[in-house]
């Protein structure tokens, strides 16, 4: 995810989220990762009707804390128990600790990929470097599931702030990219409970498209915008 200043100050009057009904999506949410990103992707949730379950390495005491003070309503747990009970998996880490994950626990499960790349906190890192995108290196790590690139190119603050009901003017739009066509519908319906205009950027290696530097990460885009970046965005390496 980014880290934009926030381009819209919305008021918090419960608006913002796609109302009951916007389409059909998980019940619970389990958000890996306890810091900003993760905890706005566990607020925002919250608002949109999900039972969110936080988890992140270190004091389980203190991601409790956390969660108190960042994210009111969402349970805290380990990272194997918050899986276990989810419908869909949100990865709010560094990516440079994707390969710490267990693959395991996560096997058979939607993964959404929210991580960016970033060699001034992450690291170089060779193989992130090299890859087409940076989902599929997740993806080759996590071989048992289905991992879905999406979250990562708006602002923590704007996912908060910038979310609407379906059919508002000028609705945001995020792109949802991946191989499995069950578990991008079920990404996109849970995009758009959260108050955005799901659009379909292809299969995974297509999320190059969204990583920093793009024309895609760098804007804040209606659906038909949105749309039309994708189709005009060269192949993606490998295709």
């Amino acid at each position: 995810m980014t880290d934009h200043v926030p381009s819209a100050d919305l008021p918090d009057d419960g608006s913002r989220g796609a109302p009951d009904g916007a389409g059909s999506g998980p019940g619970t949410i389990a958000v890996l990762g306890a810091g900003r990103v993760g905890t706005a992707i566990a607020r925002t949730a919250i608002r949109a009707g999900y039972r969110v379950r936080l988890a992140a390495s270190g004091d389980p005491a203190l991601i409790d804390l956390i969660a108190q003070i960042m994210a009111p309503g969402a349970d805290t747990s380990t990272a194997a128990d918050a899986v276990a009970s989810a419908d869909l998996v949100v990865l709010a880490l560094p990516l440079g600790k994707h390969a710490t994950l267990d693959g395991d626990t996560l096997a058979g499960k939607v993964v959404v990929d929210a991580m960016n790349y970033w060699p001034s906190t992450d690291g170089r890192n060779p193989e992130l470097e090299a890859a087409p995108s940076t989902s599929e290196v997740v993806a080759r790590h996590l071989t048992g599931s289905a991992v879905v690139k999406t979250l990562n190119h708006i602002g923590y603050h704007e996912l908060e702030e910038q979310g609407l009901p379906v059919g508002a003017p000028a609705r945001r739009a995020l792109a949802v990219a991946g191989d499995d066509p069950d578990a991008t519908a079920l990404v996109r319906a849970f995009v758009d409970r959260l108050g955005f205009d799901p659009v379909d950027a292809g299969d995974l290696a297509s999320g190059v498209h969204l990583q920093p530097g793009t024309p895609i990460f760098n804007g804040s885009h209606d659906a038909t915008t949105l749309a039309t970046l994708l189709r005009e965005a060269p192949a993606a390496v490998g295709h």
